[in-house]
């Protein structure tokens, strides 16, 4: 019975100490963003720019634009050959034409009929030769005469049978295909550096910096613009060693700052494999404590679109 006010005692002043024990220490940290800098592939005269620095923009909306030439005529001459490739294409794929079919086989009697001229003519000046009518001369001319029109019958007759022959104009057509697809790959080079000359933001934040102003020259793969996208606002801080095994990613931490109205809730995605400081040689219990991590925190969307880069933090764990 003399025990029972000791004990209450006792657990009155545990009481009393657990309400009045220090909250969890907090970690220094600050505000980090991750820019995005947009250019052109293409270079070009910068003709507007749509979105000042220190402005809000939404996701798709126009930042800025270079001047299209000469890159519009460019594409406009890629677009006419292609085009026109794609007319031959199309003619050698129709079938051939009656008037065209007609004029072949009218070269081919046309050249028969010399043909048989030149036989004639032939045998005639060999019947006077034989009565030394004529010289031997007349006789060799009227036997090349026939050699020709022969060959000439052999010419129209090969050309009139590959008019007519589908397999014969397969060499052909697949050449023109080749070309057209070529003059397509090349108008679709033409647009995409065309449509590239003018960006959008990529997400919603705001615009952190312009490098140019309109008028100026802006080289190819220069940055125009930096956007400072709400989502790759980070709270970025460092934690002791000796308290890093009590992090893992998914942990809710809270943030406050100067002027900040109230906390600021963010989820711990990133732990450093690596500390931030490495002591010489040996790791005693003091230069353990010199250790730190870095650990990184995604705020929640509705509050990161008030954080600024590079303003400082105390962040505090809660209570997994």
């Amino acid at each position: 019975m003399t025990r029972t006010p000791a004990i209450a005692s006792l657990l009155v002043a545990s009481a009393l100490w657990a309400c009045n024990a220090p909250p969890s220490p907090g970690f220094q940290g600050y505000v980090e963003g991750e820019y995005l800098f947009l250019s052109s592939p293409q270079g070009g005269y910068l003709k507007s720019l749509d979105a000042p620095r220190g402005s809000r923009v939404a996701q798709g909306q126009l930042l800025f634009t270079l001047a299209g030439d000469p890159d519009t005529q460019a594409l406009a001459a890629a677009d006419a050959r292609a085009a026109s490739a794609r007319q031959k294409l199309e003619n050698l794929g129709e079938p051939r034409r009656p008037t065209e079919v007609a004029a072949l086989a009218a070269n081919l009697r046309a050249a028969e009929a010399a043909l048989r001229l030149a036989l004639s003519q032939r045998q005639s000046q060999e019947a006077l030769a034989a009565q030394n009518f004529v010289a031997r001369a007349r006789v060799d001319e009227a036997r090349a005469a026939v050699d020709t029109a022969r060959a000439q019958v052999d010419a129209a007759r090969q050309q009139l049978a590959a008019f007519r022959a589908t397999l014969g104009r397969v060499p052909e057509l697949r050449g023109a295909q080749a070309d057209w697809e070529a003059a397509v790959a090349e108008a679709a080079q033409k647009r995409w550096g065309l449509d590239h000359k003018s960006a959008t933001a990529p997400a919603t934040g705001e615009i952190s910096e312009t490098y140019y102003r309109p008028g100026e020259w802006v080289p190819g793969g220069a940055p125009v613009t930096s956007v400072l996208p709400d989502a790759q606002r980070r709270i970025r801080f460092f934690v002791p060693e000796t308290q890093l095994g009590s992090l893992q990613a998914g942990r809710v931490v809270e943030a406050s700052c100067d002027g900040c109205a109230t906390p600021i809730r963010a989820r711990i995605d990133f732990v450093a494999a690596q500390a931030e400081y490495t002591p010489p040689v040996i790791y005693s219990r003091g230069s353990r404590e010199k250790l730190v991590f870095r650990v990184e925190a995604k705020p929640a969307p509705e509050q990161a679109s008030k954080l600024r880069p590079g303003l400082p933090v105390e962040v505090r764990l809660l209570a997994p």
